[in-house]
């Protein structure tokens, strides 16, 4: 009896062991969509009242983990019984991506052709900022749950065949890391020049090095913000490009005489636009129609 107890503890030791080894190599096969997952979230998580940053990405941060609870069981029993509808699920994401991207160009490109940006002021009423912040969370969960299927999938091609206790701790370990991950960098960043500030209060008139960091934070702020929205554009056409490379198969072979990120760059931007011109004309056609 005895025997048979310790046996089965060492059992699960090695099964924990073997789990931590697969999480770290899955992490870093999923690096580059975390890394995509990071500046797409940053830029969505910007643009609210300081005072009300931590709990609007709270609240982000906790639809993030729901959609994982979504995702994750969907995931293993797909993978397992329909196998196609992962595929499936995965170019429909990425065009969702791929269409947000080309819109965010559209609107760089054409900025007067659509309508003046909402941004929450502090001096907005308490209805207003909690309406427009809705709206703003919606959104980053809605993307982040598209995100969120390809981190999965990846992390779930990397442990196909093992057995499915194995598949479970592997990619449900995986997927928290990069919720708490990503979000606990996002939080870093929009939180900047509230960190700047306390370093210049703190610094006083004679520790010049703290007062130096903390204007750099300060000023760095808006810059960052704006090379996150880049990125971030950037990041939504690759992460669709790369989704169409890889699971449609005449589209692997694509302008493949260019290098794997130009080409699907060039893809996904060539998707998002026509995805775009679609959504354009539905618009106009029938919405259009009813004014």
């Amino acid at each position: 009896m005895a025997s048979g107890f310790f046996a089965l503890l060492d059992d699960i030791a090695s099964l924990m062991d073997d789990v931590v080894v697969m999480s770290k190599i899955t992490t870093k096969k999923t690096a580059g969509i975390l890394g995509d997952d990071l500046a797409v979230n940053a830029e969505k998580a910007t643009g609210f009242v300081a005072s009300r940053e931590i709990p609007v990405l709270w609240a982000i941060t906790k639809g993030s983990l729901l959609n994982k609870l979504i995702i994750l069981p969907i995931a293993f029993l797909l993978s397992a019984f329909v196998p196609i509808a992962i595929t499936i699920l995965l170019v429909l994401g990425g065009i969702y991506l791929a269409f947000e991207g080309a819109e965010k160009i559209y609107e760089f490109l054409m900025p007067h052709s659509h309508e003046k940006k909402v941004i929450i002021e502090a001096t907005d009423s308490k209805e207003d900022v909690l309406l427009v912040e809705k709206k703003k969370i919606k959104s980053a969960i809605f993307t982040d749950f598209i995100l969120s299927i390809e981190i999965v999938i990846i992390a779930l091609g990397t442990v196909i065949g093992e057995a499915i206790l194995f598949q479970i701790l592997v990619v449900s370990i995986v997927s928290v890391l990069a919720t708490i991950g990503v979000y606990g960098i996002v939080t870093l960043i929009v939180r900047m020049d509230d960190m700047g500030y306390r370093l210049i209060k703190k610094s006083g008139t004679h520790n010049k090095v703290l007062k130096s960091i903390g204007n750099f934070l300060v000023q760095a702020l808006p810059w960052v913000i704006k090379a996150l929205s880049v990125i971030g554009t950037i990041a939504l056409i690759l992460v669709a490009g790369g989704i169409f490379v890889h699971h449609i198969e005449f589209l692997h072979h694509f302008l493949d005489v260019l290098p794997a990120i130009l080409q699907e760059f060039v893809v996904g931007l060539l998707i998002g636009f026509a995805a775009f011109l679609v959504v354009t004309g539905f618009k106009l056609i029938f919405i259009g129609n009813k004014k």
